[in-house]
């Protein structure tokens, strides 16, 4: 597809429907996210590393009773804005009960939303989704790195509307620990 094609093509703001057309027909797996200012975000799609992460944080959090229908890979959440919503998926979400089907389900019982850093993504997920998770209330925000120990960097919301680092540890020790010393 050429450059003026795609430019002739692109509206001057994505919706939600579109991000969710978009993900649907991508063939190579791509993500595509939007930020609060409007700004298309296409995420790479995860390698095999980042798929046994979500599965070992996924496993974890169900050994400790939290159901199937309360932990999520890749479901879409719709953050409110003053310009409009926009969409964001994250790798894993933690939901206090289990929510009905949807493209993009609100945040209202979003208890927590977890990034794995991937090549690319370094930027958007320490910084841009720090701060919109945080504007959009949501209780905690973890990331988790892609170095030796796979480090994973607990954030917490403080009063002030941001988040607060509460710890930084290996994700071989965090997943010794129980998540409830966490998630509390």
């Amino acid at each position: 597809m050429s450059a003026d094609v795609v430019g002739k093509a692109m509206p001057a703001r994505f919706g939600l429907d579109d991000l969710a057309a978009m993900n649907a027909f991508d063939a190579f797996g791509h993500r595509y996210e939007t930020s609060s200012e409007g700004m298309l975000s296409v995420m790479p799609p995860p390698d095999s590393e980042h798929a046994v992460i979500a599965t070992r944080l996924t496993i974890w959090l169900a050994m400790a009773g939290w159901t199937a229908e309360q932990i999520m890979q890749a479901a879409g959440i719709r953050i409110p804005g003053e310009d409009g919503d926009s969409g964001r998926i994250p790798d894993l979400t933690v939901w206090s009960k289990p929510q009905p089907p949807s493209v993009w389900l609100p945040i209202t019982d979003l208890l927590l939303v977890i990034e794995i850093v991937s090549v690319g993504s370094r930027s958007t997920d320490k910084d841009t989704k720090r701060y919109e998770y945080a504007s959009a209330g949501i209780p905690q925000y973890w990331v988790v790195d892609r170095d030796n120990a796979q480090t994973v960097t607990l954030h917490r919301l403080g009063p002030d509307d941001t988040y607060v680092e509460r710890a930084k540890m290996p994700l071989a020790w965090l997943l010794r620990t129980e998540p409830s010393e966490h998630l509390g």
